[in-house]
């Protein structure tokens, strides 16, 4: 029977040609249906109760009804006889219509209002009854169920009945599918009111909650990578062996699952809003992976928030863009599910997720509450930071700069705040006291105070306060501190000395290495005072440095050796007569020459150090030798002073100018010592 009969869609109209002409019609929207009464009655109890009750009114329309008997009055004139036959007239030709109504319908008709899944879902439910096979679906099968429910097509009523049909393939294909599960729970958005209230929705929820968890990020990439790999796959199986075809295998397998992976996030960032907040509550109330939570709500805003990251910036359809107070809306509620402890995912997608979040909040002007916990995330994690996420540009007419330094500030602080809840933790702490994290937060500070140093509305207080936030454990050398101060005096030439000074005060001239030394010692917009600093501390370093390296080379070699030595070689110095026999005359002679090409090596670098030295010793001179002239010139100026001047006043001012400049070294410290290291070692000697 299911195979003689055909169903076709006519326009706004389906027929059923089952070679026997249809008896009823059903309106579901805006299709009207010519089906048989019988197939319908005989599943569905609300149907036959329907078509029951429009046959008995019907019935009841079609019996003669009790005439009104219409008494005309005789008139006395021919007027009122006329009015009485126009009555009698209306009311045969309203008869008349009923009647050709009546035969031109021949059968009921019936108005389904609100049909769970509208018409798809009633013709499926019309093709069941004529026993017609129906390819369920997730996507249908939901509908479908609610559809059945409405017509209280029950086991009850008539054996292997649709509401058991739609629940058994529920069962046993959908709900024991992640991906399917996520398509039902699409589906339910259509029939919400009774997919939930049947527990359709909440079972979609425990399945993908129970299969998601199920999941394990470490064992397939958290989240998926672009890259496929598929050539190296292909290279693996190319080559001879049992253990590499396995691996190849094994790596084809992979690949397969993070493809299913990636599909299933984006399957899920199609639900509506309240429905994905459900479904991200019910994984965060089941004590989910922070990491699977943290790829979908990324997975979602990245679905639904057009531009949060720079490098995907596509614009999307006017149909499909969702309107500003939706954005804001999707953003808060990504905002507060996220997991607040630091990720184990892939860090620079998330940082980067992050950041752009934090720019859309502040575009979008979402409330103080999403912003403050973004900037904690951030803040939490800020050594995975790059540069370009710390850009972050101004967009409200109050700040002048270019970029937002007062977020940054924020975000550093929260950074320093969370660094100190984990000092007691051994495992962030290195052994000379260093943190790793605070390390390169402080080489990315360095680098952001360059990058903005150059904005000519950018206040010294500003650049000097988020200089020093940082403590002196974050920097190993001061050089990009150094190159920002440089950028800084270079693009705000007005700055006075004063401030000058109070910005070079964020250096310590004893982390520049020799490199820095020697541009900042030649460097014109550096105080006077910092550059006689920089040229002493450098000259200290070269001291230090060629007499460790005169030291090392006047050392004996172990087997000449006759002064105490230092534990480390202690070893080497207990060696018997017997073990140096034993060495032989070759490794003796071998010790000397090797000795031999040190010495002359240490010569070469003592000779470059000493050429190093007098030009460093040249500028010291010249430097204090500009000094002594700036005393006279001052001190001259104030003898031809005004005549209203006291000597009172002359020592406050030329103290003052000279203190001004930094002269407060003494020339001994920076005048070269005549007798030098070679000197000293032959004393020694």
């Amino acid at each position: 029977m299911a195979s003689s009969e055909k169903s076709t869609s006519k326009g706004q109209a389906w027929f059923c040609t089952t070679g026997l002409p249809s008896d009823i019609e059903i309106e579901v929207d805006d299709m009207t249906f010519h089906l048989h009464k019988f197939p319908l009655m005989s599943k569905s109890r609300k149907l036959h109760r329907l078509i029951t009750e429009k046959e008995t009114r019907s019935f009841s329309s079609v019996k003669p009804q009790t005439s009104m008997a219409l008494t005309v009055v005789v008139a006395e004139s021919d007027d009122k006889k006329g009015k009485g036959h126009e009555i009698e007239d209306d009311e045969e030709e309203e008869e008349e219509e009923d009647e050709q109504e009546t035969e031109e319908n021949g059968f009921p008709h019936i108005t389904l209002v609100d049909f769970p899944g509208s018409s798809e879902s009633f013709e499926m439910v019309a093709k069941f009854c004529y026993g017609v096979k129906i390819d369920l679906s997730a996507s249908s099968a939901v509908p479908l169920r609610c559809a059945a429910e409405h017509l209280e097509m029950t086991e009850e009523y008539s054996p292997d009945n649709l509401i058991s049909k739609t629940e058994r393939f529920l069962s046993h294909s959908v709900y024991k599918s992640l991906r399917e599960s996520i398509k039902a729970l699409q589906a339910c958005e259509s029939v919400a009111p009774l997919a939930e209230s049947l527990g359709v929705t909440e079972q979609c929820i425990e399945s993908i909650v129970s299969r998601a968890s199920s999941a394990d990020p470490s064992l397939f990439g958290w989240p998926v990578n672009d890259g496929s790999g598929g050539g190296s796959v292909t290279d693996l199986s190319l080559v001879p062996g049992g253990a590499s075809k396995s691996a190849a295998d094994a790596r084809r397998k992979k690949q397969n699952r993070d493809t299913n992976t990636e599909l299933w996030f984006e399957d899920l960032a199609q639900l509506s809003l309240p429905i994905f907040r459900t479904v991200i509550l019910s994984m965060r109330s089941e004590d989910l992976s922070s990491d699977v939570i943290e790829s979908c709500l990324i997975c979602y805003a990245k679905k639904h928030i057009p531009g949060i990251l720079r490098s995907n910036r596509k614009p999307s359809s006017s149909s499909t863009a969702a309107s500003e107070n939706e954005q804001r809306e999707i953003l808060e509620t990504i905002t507060s599910n996220l997991p607040l402890d630091k990720s184990s995912i892939s860090a620079t997608t998330t940082t980067r997720f992050l950041f752009g979040l934090l720019r859309t909040a502040i575009i979008l002007n979402a409330s103080e509450t999403c912003r403050d916990l973004l900037e904690r995330k951030i803040g939490s994690q800020l050594e995975r930071a790059t540069l370009d996420d710390l850009l972050v540009p101004s967009y409200s007419y109050l700040n002048e700069t270019l970029y937002d330094v007062d977020l940054v500030e924020r975000i550093l602080s929260h950074f320093l705040d969370s660094l100190e809840q984990q000092s007691n933790s051994t495992a962030l702490v290195e052994a000379d006291g260093r943190s790793p994290s605070l390390m390169l937060v402080g080489k990315l500070i360095d680098g952001f105070l360059a990058e903005i140093a150059s904005d000519a509305n950018l206040k010294s207080e500003k650049f000097y306060n988020l200089a020093i936030s940082l403590p002196d454990q974050a920097r190993l050398y001061d050089d990009g501190l150094y190159r920002a101060v440089d950028v800084y005096l270079k693009a705000h030439p007005w700055v006075s000395e004063e401030e000058k000074e109070k910005i070079c005060g964020v250096m310590d001239c004893q982390k520049l290495t020799l490199e820095a030394c020697t541009h900042a010692a030649q460097n014109e917009r550096l105080p006077l005072r910092t550059v006689v600093q920089v040229l002493f501390f450098e000259q200290l370093q070269l001291r230090h440095a060629i007499a460790g390296t005169l030291l090392a080379a006047q050392s004996p070699s172990p087997s000449q050796s006759t002064e105490p030595r230092p534990s480390a070689t202690s070893a080497r110095r207990n060696l018997t007569i017997a073990e140096v026999v034993v060495n032989g005359d070759e490794t003796r002679g071998g010790e000397e020459e090797a000795d031999a090409g040190k010495w002359k090596k240490t010569v070469r670098e003592n000779q470059v150090l000493r050429l190093d030295m007098d030009t460093m010793r040249t500028r010291v001179h010249r430097l204090e030798r500009e000094c002594s002239n700036m005393k006279k010139v001052i001190a001259k100026i104030d003898k031809v002073g005004s005549p209203g001047t006291t000597a009172a006043t002359d020592r406050p001012r030329s103290w003052s100018i000279t203190k001004k400049f930094g002269c407060k070294f003494k020339t001994q410290v920076c005048d070269s010592q005549e007798a030098t290291v070679v000197d000293h070692r032959s004393r020694r000697g």
